[in-house]
């Protein structure tokens, strides 16, 4: 290179033999401009979309899959115990209290002295009857728990671990022999 030229003014040819200018651009103020590319951005407002539905679908399966476990007494007290939700229901079925009738079965049950009617599509099965603690699964309909699942029978080792838990879901109107 000459002591003359700059780098700025040496040519170049390409391969084909034309000209090439090589010589930087600048703004007005001198700084160098490079290639403005355009962002293509529906592809991230797509993948934005993507992953709040995901949040969304997983948030409402989560809650939709928890059924609160509550006592009769705690129906409306408690929170997660209200009617605008799925819960499971403990309670001692009242004696007396149970009525079987066009495929239905309904009957009432109590826990610390509250008390609670239940609609049962169908025969609750197993060792169901009167003066026993059940978990109802439902939801909550005008003033009644329209159960889908009753669990009659706990396993040994739930009673071994709750002993009071069952003690304490004895109703006092029922005699200790019908149990």
């Amino acid at each position: 290179m000459a002591d003359h030229e700059t780098p700025e003014s040496i040519p170049t040819t390409s391969n084909d033999g034309s000209d090439m200018d090589l010589s930087p651009r600048t703004n007005v103020d001198g700084t160098a401009v490079g290639v403005k590319r355009k962002r293509n951005v529906v592809p991230l407002i797509v993948l934005a979309m993507v992953f709040v539905a995901g949040g969304v679908i997983v948030t409402q399966f989560l809650t939709s899959a928890v059924d609160y476990y509550c006592n009769v007494d705690e129906v409306g007290v408690r929170d997660g115990c209200d009617g605008d939700r799925r819960i499971r229901l403990q309670g001692t079925v009242d004696k007396g209290s149970v009525d079987v009738a066009n495929g239905v079965t309904a009957f009432t049950i109590s826990f610390n002295g509250e008390h609670l009617p239940v609609r049962y599509q169908g025969q609750p099965g197993g060792i169901f009857r009167e003066c026993l603690p059940v978990v109802v699964h439902g939801v909550i309909d005008n003033g009644a728990l329209v159960g889908d699942r009753v669990e009659v029978r706990h396993s040994d080792e739930y009673v071994s671990v709750n002993d009071e838990r069952v003690a304490d879901a004895q109703d006092l109107g029922c005699d200790a022999g019908s149990a």
